[in-house]
């Protein structure tokens, strides 16, 4: 049976997300600029990177390689055809997070916005045990009681993510990356107009 993500259109995606009633795709794209701007390491990989929102901070962050992880290959293909200026930088990898944790080469950093949601505590750990990057930057959306999906035109799109989801909790996620050896070092909080926000968390490897 394929993922539900293999089956959104990723304008259909897009669309959804920077509604004005929703604003995360904008708001994850500040946010990355912080992501791919924080840390001293030359290599990132983002995994879930969907049409890759935000990449254009990591061209001017000059990273070495940046892997984009994503198990919706038209995902992957949309991508390196926005971003001209990573070629030779930037290697697309189709990989079930749930399945092939294993092919994900090595990364000084790792960067999961939205992510863990539809993979579970487990399999981010799998991840990041493969990846073995140095620091680890997640954004996780805390959500009011009135739904994980905000509503909009474009809903029923993602009724079939129900099949996957998992409510990530701050401190499970913490404790998930304690266990595999990294410490948080940092949190940030931003609001979106929907009443829901997004927290993100990062995390060091210990010493």
């Amino acid at each position: 049976m394929k993922n539900p993500w293999q089956e959104i259109a990723l304008a259909d995606y897009e669309a959804h997300m920077k509604l004005d009633s929703v604003m995360q795709l904008q708001a994850m794209n500040a946010l990355m600029q912080g992501q791919f701007a924080e840390y001293p390491v030359r290599s990132a990989m983002v995994l879930g990177i969907a049409g890759g929102n935000g990449l254009e901070h990591a061209a001017k962050a000059g990273f070495e390689r940046v892997y984009g992880v994503d198990i919706n290959a038209d995902y992957l293909r949309e991508t390196a055809r926005r971003y001209p200026e990573l070629d030779g930088v930037l290697e697309c990898l189709c990989v079930d997070l749930l399945t092939e944790a294993d092919k994900l080469p090595k990364a000084g950093l790792a960067i999961a916005n939205l992510l863990i949601e539809y993979i579970g505590y487990e399999c981010f750990q799998a991840a990041i045990r493969q990846a073995s990057p140095q620091y680890v930057s997640c954004i996780i959306q805390i959500n009011p009681e009135d739904g994980w999906v905000s509503d909009s035109p474009y809903l029923h799109v993602f009724d079939g993510l129900e099949q996957v989801y998992h409510q990530i909790e701050e401190q499970a996620l913490e404790t998930a990356l304690r266990e595999i050896g990294y410490h948080r070092i940092k949190k940030r909080e931003h609001s979106l107009p929907n009443g829901k926000k997004l927290v993100q968390l990062d995390f060091a490897a210990e010493a």
